[in-house]
This record gives C-alpha cells, structure tokens and sequence, in this order.
C-alpha cells in the first residue's frame, strides 16, 4: 500500500531489482572520473598544447559551474521524461564528453569537451537520490552510503592510473579511457526502459524544486548564508586541489608525475572515511561546531606543511588537507538537520549547493592566477588557507541549533 511504513515492507536488496542497485551504483562510478583524470597528465598535455596557467585554472572552475548550472535546470528535464530516460540522456553526454576529450586536437576542444562531461555529471548528480527513493524506499540509508563510497572510489582511482597509462599509450587514451565505465553505465537502465517500467509507477518521483516563498526565505537567512560559505570553502579547496595538487607537488616537494598522481589519490581517498564517518558523528553531536572547527583546522595544517616543509612528510600534508573537505558531507547532513519541514529542506539545500558551487568555481581560477602572476604557489596556499579560516567564522552560525523556518 501507498501510505505503508517502508520499513514495514523492506526486502531483500536484490530481490527484483537487482538491475536498479547496479545501474545506480554504476552512474555513481561515473560522477567523478572525468574530475580527476587531468591533473597528472597536465604535463603530457603541455607538450602537445601551448596551456597556461590561467588556461588549467579556467578548466578547473568547470566541475563546479556545470554542476551548480545543471543541477538546477536537471527539474526541467524530469518533468517532461522519467527519471530513467534522463539517466540515459546524462550518460550518453558523459559518454560524448569523454569521446571529444579523447580525440581533442586542441586545449579549446579539450575544455569544452570536459564541459559536456561535467553537464552530465551535473545532472547526475541531482537524479541519485530520487532514483533510490524510487526503486529503495526501504533502503535508503544503505544504498546512499553504498553508492558515495562508490562515487570516493571512483575519484582515487583516476589519479592512479592517469600517469601510467598515459606513458604506456598517450594522454588521449588516459582521458578517454572513462568511456568505456560510462558506456557500461547505460546498459542497465536501456533495460529497465525497455523490458519494463519503473519500479513505483503509481508513486510519481521528481526531482524537486523549492517553493517560491521558501526559496526567497532563504536569501534573507544567516543560516542559509553560513552554510553557503561552508560548502564554498568546501567546493572551492577541493576544486583547486584536483586541478592543482600534482603540479605543487612537483614543483614544490620535487615528486615525479606518478608519485604525484598517488597523493591526489592519498588526498581524494581521506573522502571516504570522512563521508562514513561525520553523518553519523554529527547526528549524535550536541554541538557540531567541533567537527567544522576540525575541518578548519585540517585544511590549515595541511597548507602549512606545504607552505613549510614540503618535502617532509608530504603524504601527511596532503592527507591532512585530504580531509578537511569533511565539511561537504556535513553540510549535507545539516541540511536535514537545520530545517523542520521538507519545503525547507528543499530550498535550503538548492541555495547551499548552487551558490556553494558558483563560489567554489573560483578556487581553480584564483590559484592559476596566482601563480599566473608570481610563479610560485606560496601566495595561493596562503589564500586557500585563509578562505578556509573564513568557514570558521561561518561555522559558528551553522552550528547553532537553529532553523530555517524559524
């Protein structure tokens, strides 16, 4: 029955849906490859494309503006095709991305054919959790868990192999390897269009927007505005790493390219542990303020070691700095735990993400600037380190046991 307590009708996670559970954890595997799969090689870019500093920077804001971009026109698309059709869509345009990247004959055709991936990816993004409310009502905590473990994964495994596979067949074959995960991802959900129709038909999941009222509620809250600025700094220091890390690294601390490419890994896979973890510590927390002050305080000791002393150590800093984006999985668990209603829930995190990206976006940017402008990395690690400083201050607001709708 519609109005049944799910976890009154739960049932084996397989049982008649088994296709559903490996298609979500396939889009999953592919919401973050394309993001990390640049930055080692940039080298072997160089010496087939005159790239400046600006030129990485430029390319490394578009992870975030696509995923703001397209997460709030992916709505749109779901009110006129069922939630799996658009899967199919997002997929195929990640898959004609990697394809563009791979046969790029110039740094301009790279760029936009990363574009089109990450508009993919951006729509993605926003299908995963109505896809689980469809076909897991009764799983959904575990499925969630299941598919951003996959999703960690799938960010650390690209900086591993980039390099290596790069010097055995060329850039070209490095970054367009990911297409064949993304043609995988496809057939799944080719099936369940073809061969039967969604698992809920009488229960009709949307990807959802917020109501006016509430949507315009949130440009005049504090709450809203610190947790805005948390996800920024969030967004925009993990941003700048991965278009970033492996360049500082070699400059900075000597490592070669391979080495390089495994401490982005080290830096993207501190993601999982922290994506397990604060979810569950925040929601037993009287006081979450610690867990932002933490995130702060990791950021900073990481950039200081770089700043300081990067050859000693330099898997700790990089580990350190790994996890101070543990403020992005707490800004979602806030979402929830920082409004009474779902109307609440739903504007407040619209606002968080779309305007947490488009600031993050700048961290790329202003770090290719920077060096851009004084050939060295000090000046941008001292700026990642004060952006993080200023979600201290945002902490103490999103801390407070307030909501928005009071």
């Amino acid at each position: 029955m519609t109005g049944a307590n799910p976890a009154a009708d739960r049932r084996p996670l397989w049982h008649g849906r088994a296709i559903a559970l490996l298609g979500i954890l396939l889009v999953a595997a592919n919401l973050r490859t394309a993001v990390a799969a640049l930055s080692p090689i940039f080298a072997e870019i160089r010496t087939e494309f005159d790239v400046s500093s600006i030129d990485v920077g430029l390319l490394g804001m578009l992870p975030p503006v696509c995923f703001a971009v397209f997460g709030l026109v992916a709505p749109t698309f779901t009110r006129r095709l069922s939630l799996e059709a658009v899967v199919v869509l997002a997929l195929g345009v990640m898959l004609a991305g990697h394809l563009i990247r791979a046969a790029a004959p110039s740094f301009a055709v790279l760029a936009i054919g990363s574009a089109v991936t990450f508009a993919g990816m951006g729509v993605g993004n926003v299908l995963l959790p109505p896809l689980v409310k469809r076909y897991f009502p009764d799983r959904i905590g575990l499925v969630t868990s299941l598919y951003a473990t996959i999703m960690s994964v799938s960010t650390l495994l690209p900086p591993l192999v980039a390099v290596p596979v790069a010097d055995a067949a060329g850039w070209h074959v490095s970054v367009g390897m990911w297409a064949v995960v993304c043609a995988l991802a496809i057939v799944p959900w080719l099936r369940i269009l073809i061969t039967h129709r969604p698992a809920h038909p009488d229960r009709d999941v949307e990807v959802e927007k917020a109501q006016p009222a509430m949507a315009g509620r949130v440009w005049h809250s504090p709450l809203a505005w610190a947790m805005a600025v948390l996800f920024a700094v969030s967004s925009l220091n993990a941003y700048a790493m991965f278009a970033w890390l492996p360049e500082i690294l070699h400059d900075v601390a000597g490592l070669t390219p391979i080495e390089a490419g495994a401490l982005l890994s080290v830096y993207a896979g501190m993601g999982i542990p922290a994506g397990l973890l604060v979810p569950m510590l925040a929601a037993r927390m009287r006081n979450v303020a610690w867990l932002i002050y933490a995130g702060v305080a990791f950021f900073v000791v990481g950039y200081l070691g770089l700043i300081l002393a990067p050859g000693v150590a330099t898997w700790l800093w990089v580990a350190l700095a790994g996890l101070g984006p543990l403020l992005f999985p707490l800004c979602l668990v806030l979402i929830n735990m920082r409004t009474r209603t779902h109307a609440g829930s739903v504007a407040l995190s619209g606002f968080t993400q779309g305007l947490g990206y488009t600031l993050g976006a700048l961290g790329p940017l202003a770090v290719g600037v920077l060096h851009q402008l004084t050939g060295s990395w000090t000046l941008a690690l001292v700026v990642l380190t004060a952006t993080a400083l200023a979600a201290a201050a945002a902490g103490a607001v999103a801390a407070r046991p307030k909501y928005l709708e009071d």
